[in-house]
């Protein structure tokens, strides 16, 4: 498809999915659509492939998805190459939300404000899948992660991308359609996708899901973004509390709930990350990336990352 079919598709599934977008018509110009797959498998699942460039700041109101009465928004984001990789390589160099991949899960009833960075290219793989549907998978299971199925409660959960995930992401992204069958390819691939992330979560400490308000939201990010903005040091908790606009109890408490990890953990992990990047891709050298992040003693800076990515620095550096 070119661009002016995708964005038309793209119109069409949103007034599908129960939020039509017609009225930012004007503002969709600035996005440029290089892929929009949309595989229908209502009234249990669909699944939606993107890869869009954002020309300029866009944002929109998402009312709650009503295609499926009660389900989740499960997003890969930004998880495959496209092709299309320089579109967005100057805009959203410094930018960890838009270079990293996660994954995010919201509830469909969840009202939110979706914000395009200027320069910034976007890749998603989203699933929406009814709750009925996800725990008769879970089977017994699913009593681990019961707060997701109630439905009173709005919460957001935002987990890292396994190297597993990676690798039936770029399986799903590169299907042939010419495979026969393809309605029941997808939506097996897609079940073992969530079977991934379901198994990365149930690894987290049993926190329970409390009601989160879109305030609340985006204070937890405002929080999370300070932290990869200072990557070569700790902010200090106070200084995090005072920008939440929230009590350290409640920060604390929202921020694991979120991210599955504690302030300083997920600060730890974000920092291993980024020094796995500057070692493969900007192929720095092990002391460079270790002083770039703030590092004075190389010796903890190897530990630490070994703890985190499960090798060496120079192991790491020398992978292809």
């Amino acid at each position: 498809m070119d661009h002016e079919e995708n964005k038309r598709t793209m119109v069409q599934l949103a007034a599908k999915m129960g939020i039509p977008i017609t009225e930012k018509i004007e503002q969709l110009a600035l996005l440029k659509f290089h892929e929009v797959k949309i595989i229908d498998l209502l009234p249990e699942m669909m699944i939606m492939i993107r890869s869009l460039f954002s020309e300029g700041e866009y944002t929109y109101h998402r009312k709650p998805i009503t295609v499926i009465e009660n389900g989740l928004l499960i997003s890969f984001q930004n998880v495959f190459n496209d092709g299309n990789e320089d579109d967005g390589k100057k805009g959203h160099a410094n930018n960890f939300e838009h270079e990293r991949a996660h994954v995010r899960i919201v509830p469909l009833h969840l009202e939110s404000e979706v914000r395009f960075s200027k320069q910034s290219h976007i890749k998603q793989i989203t699933i929406l899948i009814e709750a009925a549907c996800l725990k008769q998978f879970l089977g017994k299971e699913q009593k681990k992660f019961i707060d997701l199925f109630v439905i009173e409660k709005t919460f957001w959960i935002d987990d890292f991308m396994s190297p597993e995930m990676a690798v039936l992401v770029d399986k799903i992204v590169n299907f042939s359609s010419e495979i026969p069958l393809p309605d029941f390819y997808y939506r097996l691939k897609s079940l073992e996708l969530l079977y991934l992330l379901f198994k990365n979560l149930s690894k987290r400490e049993t926190v329970s899901q409390h009601n989160m308000t879109s305030k609340d939201i985006e204070a937890i990010y405002r929080v999370r973004n300070a932290m990869v903005a200072s990557l070569d040091k700790p902010l200090p908790v106070k200084e995090l509390v005072q920008l939440s606009g929230m009590n350290e109890l409640k920060l604390r408490k929202f921020f694991e709930q979120v991210f599955g990890k504690g302030l300083y953990s997920y600060f730890q992990h974000i920092r291993m990350q980024e020094a796995a990047r500057l070692l493969k891709e900007e192929q720095l050298s092990v002391s460079e990336a270790g002083y770039k992040l703030g590092f004075s003693n190389l010796s903890h800076f190897g530990r630490l990352f070994e703890a985190h990515v499960g090798v060496k620095p120079k192991k790491w550096s020398s992978k292809t």
